[in-house]
């Protein structure tokens, strides 16, 4: 039977622990996980992105207390009750909009730091396929938030990405009335997507987080040589005085500390955007409200969305559609592409580096196509690196054979 002390103070320490188990809590999810300690600042890219979904929920809160959800009002309260008569409302705007923004910068360099150091293969799979759950989500969050604002893009981005679920030749019109809730977005389309977006996808977002930090904690984070070892036994000897130089440090606090270092750079920068530079996270289509008689010269959407778009566009319909499908599953299923025994940054394999760096062009130069016009040169040079992504998934096929065979004849 357990024993209970009756003078703990309530509360304290050893009161929780005593009810809770905090100190085991404490003991296997920070001073007794271990983090390998050959890893750089990259990694700490997934404690960032925590933090500004952390500082978007926070300005979101703010926001919603002024926001109206109603085709009539919202760009008034957005765009003039927000910025002009709510103290510091127009901090809380630009925050939010350089957070929603700023935010896919990390997850992109988060994705890439996982792919460049193959943190999705031997047995972290669960870790890639939650992370890029979390991505869609973010995409999810994204993209009905740029709904509400009420703008002239955000009504016509939203009429054109809407107009995908009518899935090409099969003209599944009575699918996107339904999504929209009219013919056209209006002010049934306007509340459900608010909902989506200070509701259900955020408890989703957080739902996921958890998941992701904990199919962390079985096959650890990786490290940058790749190295696969036992994090408790490297632990334990060295606290055994039998190696001069532990291959690991404690989650808490040493690991923790970095993190924190990272994000108050991170933050100094972030909040520079904020106060000189928040014009980019915000499109100046936007600041003429929405009408649906009135087509902008080209629709377009956020930078995040480009290089998926210009995979999109280039083709008809159907091909499109399709192509953009297999472009966006082709990401979740890489761990199951690269499927070479090799476990080991890009730089140490040399045919894995060029595509590598191959995939990082053609997605750089897909989201700069995005942004132009769909014609003459542009229109061409959009095809050609759209067929280019999409051959990047075969030709890591072929990586893989390769390296297989590689070892096999060593």
């Amino acid at each position: 039977m357990a024993h209970f002390d009756e003078n703990a103070k309530p509360f304290g320490n050893k009161w929780l622990d005593e009810r809770i188990g905090l100190n085991t809590l404490t003991r296997v999810l920070q001073t007794e996980y271990w983090i390998p300690k050959d890893i750089n600042f990259l990694w700490a890219m997934g404690m960032v992105l925590a933090a500004t979904f952390g500082v978007l929920l926070l300005s979101g809160i703010f926001l919603l207390m002024y926001y109206k959800p109603d085709a009539n009002l919202a760009f008034d309260s957005v765009n003039y009750t927000i910025m002009t008569e709510v103290g510091y409302g127009w901090l809380w705007r630009h925050v939010h909009g350089v957070g929603a923004s700023i935010v896919f910068l990390i997850i992109y360099i988060h994705m890439f730091t996982g792919i460049y150091y193959g943190s999705y293969k031997r047995g972290r799979e669960l870790i890639w396929l939650s992370g890029m759950a979390l991505f869609v989500a973010f995409s999810a969050e994204a993209f009905s938030g740029y709904m509400l604002p009420w703008g002239q893009m955000s009504y016509w981005a939203g009429m054109v990405i809407t107009n995908l679920f009518s899935l090409g030749s099969i003209e599944a019109y009575g699918l996107v009335e339904w999504i929209r809730g009219d013919y056209v977005p209006g002010d049934a389309y306007l509340t459900r997507f608010f909902m989506l977006h200070v509701l259900l996808i955020p408890l989703v977002i957080i739902g996921l987080i958890v998941l992701h930090f904990g199919t962390l904690r079985l096959p650890h984070v990786n490290n940058q040589e790749g190295e696969d070892f036992d994090y408790k036994e490297a632990a334990d000897l060295y606290k055994a005085g039998k190696v001069k130089e532990s291959k690991v440090i404690p989650f808490s606090p040493v690991f923790l500390s970095k993190d924190i270092f990272v994000m108050g750079v991170y933050f100094i920068l972030f909040f520079y955007l904020v106060f000189y530079n928040f014009e980019f996270a915000m499109d100046p289509v936007n600041f003429d409200p929405a009408d649906g008689l009135k087509t902008p010269a080209h629709i377009y959407p956020e930078w995040y969305f480009l290089w998926s778009y210009e995979i999109l566009r280039p083709f008809n319909k159907d091909i499109g559609l399709i192509a953009f499908g297999v472009a966006q599953a082709a990401l979740f299923f890489l761990p199951f592409i690269d499927r070479s025994p090799v476990v080991a940054p890009a730089h140490k394999r040399k045919l894995f580096n060029i595509w590598f760096w191959a995939l990082v062009v053609i997605m750089i130069a897909l989201t700069a196509l995005g942004k132009l016009p769909p014609e003459g040169i542009y229109n061409d040079l959009g095809l050609f690196f759209a067929v280019a992504f999409l051959c990047m998934g075969p030709l890591l096929v072929w990586i893989t054979i390769k390296e297989k065979n590689e070892m096999k004849g060593a």
